[in-house]
């Protein structure tokens, strides 16, 4: 029979082990579906609200199918109505050809002036149909007119694309289809240094379609 002293080593790893394992599964679990599925509860139309089709008037934003369908027309975002400051978001999305789009960070409430578009006010993580292209400051990844992601990891025009965030402190990180095309520390950055740290996230309207699904936000509480 193994003495007691022999088996404590054994215990603490499997002590360490389940923690570990319980922790993770509390992290998970801090993950919030801030798009349920079925309509726009917990966001805010910001710009251009409605949009003609066909001698129809239809609003730029609508919920089909579980997506969240920006159907063009005019300038303007999807606001969540939710300030953060350290978090990580992940959504899916599909641009069609030509598209164009983007994800607001940080940013302020949009007021149809320049200023408040998250390229100027904060941030916006370009989303685009522009696969196959060099990347540069303005593609797809990129911290739209100031830092070029490191690739372009866009899909044809028509599939599914995912994206992830990570904002903790001056520090921005982000993943498209898996690959970090962005790890940045703003402070690094003269241009950057003195962006905000908390804000709102928004989805764009380009004036061109795009679809959204499976969004997700994790709010980081005492992050490093």
């Amino acid at each position: 029979m193994m003495s007691l002293k022999k088996i404590a080593p054994v215990i603490a790893v499997c002590a360490l082990a389940l923690g570990l394992t319980q922790k993770g599964a509390a992290a998970e679990a801090d993950w919030i579906e801030v798009f349920n599925g079925k309509d726009l509860h917990g966001w805010v139309v910001e710009g251009t609200s409605i949009r003609k089709e066909n001698e129809q008037t239809l609003p730029v934003w609508t919920v089909v199918d579980g997506e969240i369908r920006c159907g063009g027309g005019g300038f303007g975002f999807l606001r969540l109505d939710r300030e953060v400051c350290d978090f990580e978001f992940k959504a899916e999305f599909q641009p069609v050809a030509r598209a164009n789009s983007g994800l607001g960070i940080r940013t302020v409430p949009y007021r149809n002036v320049r200023q408040t578009r998250p390229s100027f006010a904060a941030y916006e993580i370009q989303l685009q149909d522009d696969f196959g292209k060099p990347a540069d400051t303005h593609s797809s990844g990129s911290l739209y007119r100031y830092v070029a992601p490191t690739e372009n990891a866009i899909k044809p025009p028509g599939e599914w694309n995912t994206v992830e965030v990570r904002c903790v402190g001056p520090r921005i990180v982000v993943i498209l289809n898996g690959r970090t095309v962005q790890d940045v520390d703003q402070t690094k950055y003269p241009e950057i240094k003195n962006k905000p740290l908390c804000g709102y996230v928004s989805l764009q309207n380009h004036g061109s379609p795009c679809a959204f699904r499976k969004v997700q936000l994790r709010v980081l509480k005492g992050a490093e």
